[in-house]
């Protein structure tokens, strides 16, 4: 980065995700953007830091393992109505992002989301929208991350996750034999 980034007075950031290994990259790359980060891998631990220390920037998953990430937001929102809420996902849809805003994050991002992209959508202001991702996900990408997703939310069940997406379990089958497109 050559110019600094523009983070106010208050630079203090709370990353809260429960995969440890993205927690981790995401922190030090936030931090050599100046921000002060603080991580939490629960809503419980996010939760507790929001009210004790709430910070003037926020990244939280939607799902976490002990519940939604929106308690969070709800917390966070509470206790500092000014600060900046990013909500991460690894599975977008309309009706939570249309949650999340109205319980107040200031935007929302699928993952897989780099810290230029987190940064972006943190700092944009009401009037600008952030510029566009550098490399977005292909659409046959997305569709096999959301098919991968089903199929182990339905524990690896090819039959129920066919029924699921109501396609033909051989097509399945077939999706799910060939490698991820890029």
């Amino acid at each position: 980065m050559t110019e600094p980034l523009d983070l106010g007075d208050d630079k203090s950031l709370l990353l809260v995700d429960d995969d440890e290994a993205f927690l981790r990259r995401l922190a030090k790359a936030m931090e050599k953007r100046g921000f002060a980060v603080e991580t939490a891998e629960s809503v419980a631990a996010g939760k507790a830091i929001a009210t004790a220390r709430p910070p003037a920037y926020a990244v939280v998953d939607l799902r976490l393992e002990d519940g939604n990430g929106l308690d969070v937001v709800e917390t966070l929102r509470a206790k500092r109505p000014e600060s900046r809420i990013v909500v991460l996902t690894g599975y977008g849809a309309i009706a939570t992002a249309v949650a999340a805003v109205k319980i107040g994050a200031t935007d929302y991002l699928a993952k897989p989301a780099d810290a230029t992209d987190v940064t972006n959508a943190l700092l944009a202001r009401n009037d600008t929208l952030p510029p566009p991702p550098e490399n977005p996900m292909s659409a046959d990408r997305v569709r096999w991350e959301h098919i991968q997703r089903v199929y182990e939310l339905c524990d690896r069940n090819v039959s129920e996750t066919a029924r699921r997406l109501s396609m033909h379990r051989r097509t399945l089958q077939r999706i799910l034999a060939k490698r991820s497109p890029r």
